[in-house]
């Protein structure tokens, strides 16, 4: 009885530990919750709903502050508007910010036209908000893609190329295609029966991913021709994989 209440006490420690740690981490969060008149709720609520969110990458990792205090000066000690030039999430200053943890997203961007306007400071230039929203970091949809290059790149408009956001779309359209039929494929696999014949299709669908990732850096360095040769090539290895899936003796497990 002693070591069963022992371990049940050990048990309750480690769930309040858990329970501390979860709610150190949103302390930002929780208290722009509890507070409707604190600016953006609109911003706490789709970081809560984002892979930020549940990934408990806190406020403080972009904007800066304490999050390890409920005391309102403490916690925004330091914080800076996103409008001052020096805040890490001023517009400017975004993709270094969002770059600490997407490193290679960060180093393709900062071989583009649009990193030097940036750089100049042109407002004119996309920043890693413009595509991927303020907090959320989803991408946007192909057609939403279209739209916001076509704002600037539209014929008549302030850098006419009207052959870029069609094509971007297309390209986007491609790798969101592709992904999703690698993983279907990687769903399929995992159900065969015959171990070794699993495991080199496993091989295989690495390599697919292998292309996919370099198409999405050529897509931050908004290289399109890169784009369009590695979205190709990943194409190729998926029309492969999915020949070589198909092939007599791939027998799911129960």
């Amino acid at each position: 009885m002693r070591r069963a209440a022992m371990m049940a006490l050990a048990a309750a420690g480690l769930l309040l530990v858990a329970a501390g740690a979860s709610a150190q981490q949103s302390r930002c969060a929780d208290c722009h919750f509890a507070n409707p008149g604190a600016p953006r709720a609109d911003h706490a609520s789709r970081w809560e709903m984002s892979a930020h969110g549940r990934a408990n990458i806190g406020c403080e990792r972009c904007h800066g502050g304490n999050a390890q205090t409920f005391d309102k000066l403490q916690a925004h000690k330091g914080i800076l508007s996103w409008a001052d030039p020096k805040s890490p999430v001023h517009r400017a200053n975004l993709p270094v910010t969002c770059g600490t943890c997407h490193t290679g997203q960060l180093v393709a961007f900062q071989k583009s036209k649009h990193w030097q306007l940036l750089q100049k400071g042109e407002r004119r230039g996309p920043t890693c908000a413009t595509c991927h929203d303020d907090v959320g970091g989803n991408l946007l949809s192909p057609k939403s893609l279209e739209g916001q290059c076509a704002s600037c790149h539209a014929k008549g408009k302030t850098a006419p190329h009207p052959e870029f956001p069609a094509r971007g779309r297309t390209m986007l359209q491609g790798v969101r295609d592709a992904r999703g039929l690698l993983k279907d494929a990687e769903s399929v696999i995992k159900k065969i029966a015959d171990k070794p014949r699993r495991e080199a299709l496993m091989r295989e669908a690495d390599q697919v991913r292998v292309p996919l990732t370099q198409a999405v850096e050529a897509g931050h360095a908004f290289v399109y021709d890169g784009l369009e040769e590695r979205l190709a090539v990943a194409q190729k290895r998926l029309t492969a994989l999915y020949t070589h899936i198909s092939e007599p003796g791939a027998q799911s497990r129960p």
